[in-house]
């Protein structure tokens, strides 16, 4: 057994709830369809950021009602930790990006080095244009410059758990965008 384990559902009984699932549903409709709007008619590969990723890119998979293909990276400066590190690349796109329209999805954009890290390997892997969408948005000065050309909800700068974010591992599966009380 973790030793997160108990700890994390100490957090989850105490956090706060920031956004209903109802909420965060409509975000994602909304977000299907701005996707879809700018990208149907682009053939696009569609790339979910592991681990965080993985939920918000499941739930607009099948709301965007256009071909496309799909890929995954698994880049991350987190891991099982509440700090970003480093960038540790485990896995990169299985499919080229030579001349594609990418799309990439991710959970948040916090400070920004990663998304702009992982935007940059694609430009230089020769993707024709690369898009972003995050779930959430933190309300907060940036390291970087990037901006998510999707954003479902913009949220308060907090330690944030649920819908693919997680708290040391755990609680990704969260219904509902939460916070660790006091962070």
């Amino acid at each position: 057994m973790s030793d997160y384990l108990e700890e994390s559902q100490q957090i989850y009984k105490d956090a706060d709830l920031l956004c209903s699932p109802q909420s965060v549903e409509a975000a994602l409709d909304r977000m299907a369809q701005e996707i879809s709007h700018q990208l149907g008619d682009k053939n696009p590969l569609v790339i979910s950021i592991m681990t965080g990723g993985l939920v918000p890119g499941g739930m607009l998979l099948p709301r965007l009602d256009f071909p496309l293909t799909i890929d995954y990276i698994h880049a991350t400066r987190y891991g099982n930790k509440t700090a970003g590190g480093l960038l540790d690349w485990k896995v990169r796109p299985h499919q080229s990006l030579q001349g594609r329209v990418v799309l990439l999805i991710d959970d948040i954009l916090d400070e920004g080095l990663t998304l702009e890290a992982i935007v940059a390997d694609c430009r230089e892997a020769g993707a024709a244009e690369v898009y972003t969408a995050v779930l959430v948005e933190k309300i907060r000065d940036r390291c970087t410059d990037i901006k998510a050309d999707f954003v479902g909800l913009d949220v308060e700068d907090r330690y944030l758990f649920g819908y693919g974010m997680d708290y040391k591992g755990y609680l990704r599966n969260a219904a509902g965008i939460y916070a660790v009380k006091g962070a």
